[in-house]
């Protein structure tokens, strides 16, 4: 069975959609598993490369499986390119808000802000990167915050971690162009500052999960991450999954599945 089921069909209900600032698309859903807590939590960030048109619907399927086997899971929607004040640098700026919101949800819901993971698809999976790569932005820069949340690790599902490369292979119609607002050539500054790539080593535990027939983002983008962060001591693990392509990793029906549920174990 085709794994695009996932993009068309209804998830199950968020326990609860949370605003964690003021504007339109800046909230959460937020789902907690059953018992007393506190429960290891799940940032989940959804694809659909940084485009205002795709939602965090689709990764709902994924959120309420991780819940099931036990982890809170904050899905989160931000400002996207098509949104006044989405690309460069509204979306990182929600992403990274929404994630240090989870101090402000962990007054009142049952989380252990201990045991957190930032996990992401497709271009989501870029931005959940950049969120384990937040305390390498230099000080006084646009995106830096004094006090990010700390993470335990990041789970990357056929991630868009390097935005020079994205820009070279042209994905998904040249849109990091637009995501960042010029090429490499003429906002290199930007790309510095937003690229996982350029920010390593992110010093802090991540697993990369790939599909070898992925035709959406390259498994070659995932390969070259973890090649040079190992080459520069970053604790990174790649899970290559033969035979897959982009949406099995979100998909809790596929074979794949396992591992990606092992991927956010192995974090916690």
């Amino acid at each position: 069975m085709s794994s695009m089921w996932v993009l068309d069909t209804p998830p199950p209900a968020a326990d609860a959609r949370i605003p964690y600032a003021l504007l339109e698309h800046q909230f959460g859903d937020l789902r907690l598993p059953t018992g007393p807590g506190p429960h290891p939590v799940v940032v989940v960030i959804h694809g659909g490369f940084w485009r205002a048109k795709y939602d965090l619907e689709h990764i709902g399927h994924l959120c309420a499986e991780l819940t099931r086997q036990g982890f809170a899971t904050w899905s989160l929607e931000f400002r996207r390119v098509g949104h006044e004040g989405g690309g460069w640098p509204g979306t990182l700026e929600d992403v990274a808000l929404g994630t240090d919101f989870l101090r402000t949800l962990a007054c009142s819901h049952p989380l252990d802000l201990s045991r957190v993971v930032a996990m992401g698809h497709s271009a989501g999976g870029h931005l959940a990167m950049w969120l384990g790569a937040r305390q390498r932005l230099p000080a006084g820069g646009p995106l830096h915050r004094v006090d990010p949340l700390p993470l335990r690790g990041v789970v990357s599902l056929a991630g868009a971690m390097d935005l020079e490369r994205v820009f070279e292979l042209r994905l998904s119609e040249g849109i990091v162009e637009e995501f960042l607002g010029g090429s490499p050539a003429r906002v290199p500054e930007r790309y510095r500052l937003a690229s996982p790539a350029a920010l390593q080593p992110l010093g802090l535990p991540q697993v990369l999960v790939h599909g070898t027939e992925d035709d959406t983002v390259p498994v070659s983008m995932s390969e070259a991450f973890h090649a040079r962060g190992r080459e520069l001591g970053d604790p990174v693990r790649l899970v290559v999954l033969p035979g897959a392509g982009h949406f099995e990793v979100i998909d809790p029906r596929s074979r794949e599945w396992p591992q990606v549920v092992e991927a956010v174990r192995s974090l916690l």
